[in-house]
């Protein structure tokens, strides 16, 4: 249970040497930085540091010209290389403007192109027209209307026509494309009827097409068009060629920038952090003890600062970063610890139990010599192409599954594949627990509710030790989850043990005082001995009526808490049962069919019975961490060591 040690470094120096401490603190990848304010009582002589990123706007330029080149960004350390701000901002702009320039010409290009595609889709459904466009667009008596009709409201035009015409209006369409839904044509107005004659086609919903003039016919006008698109293609394929050639030749250069400009970006963070007094500046920070005398070199090399450290330990209450140093195996098992937050540094790492803990229970509930191994695989897969932390975890899960499968003699859902290999290697003849006898299933659930009892012991023993690191001795002798709460657990457990099994007759008056009744009472009263064992002169309560009926009722949560956490455990047994019952579906389902319809069945049956079943172990062996286990030892409030790293 490792939480590495931290110290806090405090560097003080003149104002021209900041900027290379903040690069070389970020270069190290070990110092985190923190607010001064937290660890003076006054700051009132200093004055923040409230200097805007001068990286940023470079750096987001810089990027989005990557991805104009249609390339991405890589990531990796320049810590040997050095360039000063001015040449990276020239190089940048240099690069940028290039880019920019290229890309729009580009665009205009494409812009015209969209523009010619429009006037495209437009001329062509008035291909049957040999006059020229501007001919007909600019005739002097007469205006010309290009556009569409509805079919619907097209079919009464003769109608209309004849009532028009009853009225002195002669209207006159010229037909030329008809497609689905619109009757595409031409009509002239001429100047003293054009109102009457425009009001009769709007009736019909006829939309105007606006064409440009020009001394073409539409499918002439159409062909040069092409043409014209053609050409603008090829000079957008000759832009993008020059676009590559011109990345081609700067792309090392371009990278080894970029990812310099987002170093310093990030290191600049480390910057604000720090507050000046006079022309000085201070600076505080967090780095791990074993590293200490690498960055003590650093800092040293600088030259003109003084700085020093002091532990963690003697800073409790500011909080000190925590940094998780487990096995490689118990390594994995972090990533489950930090989702439910991360330990105090005066806390205990719970991470070891977890690791132990859920292995074990996944392994119980999930016992399967094959289908383990295919966890197993599946997690070793997930992680290696995906590199999800998940898959880390199940590779040893997996493992666990394959050896208590091994115990109950099931391969791949048969409970009997491995009675051989029982009687050659142990001379038995059947296999060491028969999961469907109905003895076994007893045994089963007694297990069960043993292991939650001891993980429960232990897990309160953690929090004592816990308790006793913050030097809470308050809460390490009167919480539930301290020792007034441990005697009182394994004094019922050993009374009912002994009421059931053991048949000594040890639960006497003595007994039931000393071990459950005097804990329960400091259990109830836990508030006040903690105040007079902390020598608080406020140790009365306010009102003793209220105390005691809040506190009853309390210490009524608390004993039904220990019997409701013991039970949860069953479902380590119950699933088990389960795991057995769905492979006797699996196999009835299978036996339905014959031949190879008997060998699909029961693979998919397989596959299916290892997704469900290792989410839900996994799922159900996470609440009892969580929620039957850590809120015994575990707070996890504190904060998790984040170094500067570009």
């Amino acid at each position: 249970m490792a939480i590495c040690e931290m110290e806090c470094v405090s560097i003080i120096g003149p104002m021209k040497k900041l900027d290379e401490l903040v690069n070389t603190c970020g270069e190290t990848g070990i110092f985190q930085p923190d607010n001064i304010s937290s660890f003076y009582s006054s700051t009132e002589n200093f004055s923040s540091i409230t200097e805007e990123n001068p990286y940023t706007n470079s750096l987001i330029k810089l990027k989005n010209t990557i991805y104009s080149c249609n390339a991405k960004p890589v990531n990796f350390s320049t810590k040997n290389f050095q360039i000063s701000r001015s040449k990276i901002y020239k190089y940048v702009e240099y690069i940028s403007s290039t880019v920019e320039n290229l890309i729009d010409k580009k665009r205009d290009l494409y812009a015209q192109l969209e523009k010619n595609n429009k006037e495209l889709e437009k001329l062509r459904h008035f291909y049957g027209l040999d006059k020229s466009l501007k001919d007909i667009l600019s005739c002097e008596y007469v205006t010309a209307h290009f556009g569409k009709i509805p079919r619907e409201y097209y079919s009464r035009f003769d109608e209309i026509t004849k009532k028009s015409r009853e009225q002195g209006i002669d209207l006159i369409f010229f037909e030329y494309d008809l497609d689905h839904e619109y009757q595409w044509g031409l009509y002239f107005t001429n100047i003293e009827d054009e109102q009457e004659i425009n009001r009769v086609f709007a009736s019909m919903y006829f939309e105007e097409i606006e064409l440009e003039p020009c001394d073409k016919n539409p499918y002439n006008r159409s062909t040069e068009l092409r043409v014209n698109s053609m050409e603008m293609y090829k000079k957008v394929d000759l832009i993008e060629r020059e676009i590559s050639e011109f990345w081609n030749s700067q792309q090392d250069k371009c990278m080894t920038i970029y990812n310099k400009l987002k170093e310093l970006n990030t290191y600049f963070e480390i910057k604000l952090y720090a507050m000046r007094y006079n022309e000085c500046f201070i600076l505080m920070g967090w780095v791990p003890k074993e590293d200490n005398k690498k960055f003590s070199e650093i800092l040293d090399n600088i030259g003109d600062l003084e700085y020093n450290y002091e532990s963690g330990k003697n800073l409790i209450k500011n909080s000190p970063p925590v940094k998780l140093k487990n096995k490689k195996l118990f390594e994995f098992f972090e990533f489950f610890v930090s989702t439910y937050g991360m330990p105090s540094y005066n806390e205990i790492d719970p991470t070891p139990f977890v690791a132990i803990t859920y292995m074990l229970l996944f392994g119980i509930m999930f016992a399967d010599l094959g289908q383990g191994l295919v966890v197993s695989i599946v997690g070793w897969l997930m992680y290696k192409f995906k590199n999800m932390k998940l898959g880390k975890i199940l590779i040893p899960c997996g493992i666990c599954s394959s050896i208590f499968g091994l115990i109950f003699g099931s391969v791949f859902g048969f409970e009997h594949a491995l009675d051989k290999f029982y009687k050659n290697i142990f001379g038995l003849d059947e296999k060491l627990i028969d999961v469907m006898s109905p003895k076994s299933s007893n045994l089963i659930i007694y297990i069960a509710i043993g292991i939650g009892i001891l993980l429960l012991i232990i897990s309160m023993i953690l929090g004592i030790v816990s308790q006793i690191k913050k030097k809470d001795y308050g809460e390490a002798i009167f919480s539930p989850n301290g020792i007034s709460g441990l005697i009182f657990y394994i004094s019922v457990i050993i009374m009912l043990l002994d009421k059931l099994i053991l048949k000594l007759n040890i639960s006497n008056i003595i007994y039931i005082l000393m071990l459950i009744v005097i804990p329960l009472m400091c259990i109830m009263f836990k508030e006040i001995l903690i105040k007079l064992v902390e020598r608080r002169p406020d140790w009365k309560p306010e009102s003793w009526g209220d105390f005691l009926s809040q506190n009853f009722f309390e210490l009524f949560e608390v004993v039904l808490s220990y019997v409701t956490n013991t039970m949860s455990f069953l479902r380590v047994g119950s699933f088990v049962l389960v795991h057995a019952g769905m492979m006797m579906v699996v196999f009835a389902i299978s036996e339905m069919f014959t031949g190879l319809g008997y060998v699909i069945a029961l693979i998919i049956g397989n596959i299916f019975v290892i997704a469900l079943e290792a989410l839900l172990a996994g799922i159900q062996v996470l609440r009892l961490e969580f929620y039957e286990m850590f809120s015994r030892f575990f707070e996890g409030q504190g904060r998790e060591y984040k170094p500067v790293v570009s």
